[in-house]
């Protein structure tokens, strides 16, 4: 492993995008999430009205957008390290 070069196993643009993206969205969702939580807890009326429902369902589709995201990500990078093991194996 000593004889591996950094260049090879450093993410593609499109790993570093979707990570990017997965934390972003999962974080955005769980946000809202706890925004909608806590007002709900104060004022239940309120949740029905304005910018509530938009709020609510960011949560409701960012979280599975997140983990769709997620495992792409992860097929990816499988991808990616199983295409390096192929030509560090054919070099040797």
């Amino acid at each position: 492993m000593a004889g591996m070069s950094q260049e090879s196993s450093t993410p593609s643009i499109l790993e570093r995008i979707l990570a990017y993206a997965t934390v972003t969205i999962i974080g955005a969702a769980l946000l809202s999430f706890f925004a909608t939580l806590i007002i709900g807890m104060i004022d239940r009326e309120m949740l029905a009205s304005g910018m509530w429902p938009v709020v609510y369902g960011l949560s409701l589709f960012g979280l599975p957008l997140g983990f769709a995201l997620l495992i792409v990500l992860l097929v990816v990078s499988q991808r990616r390290r199983r295409a390096e093991f192929k030509r560090n194996a054919a070099e040797r």
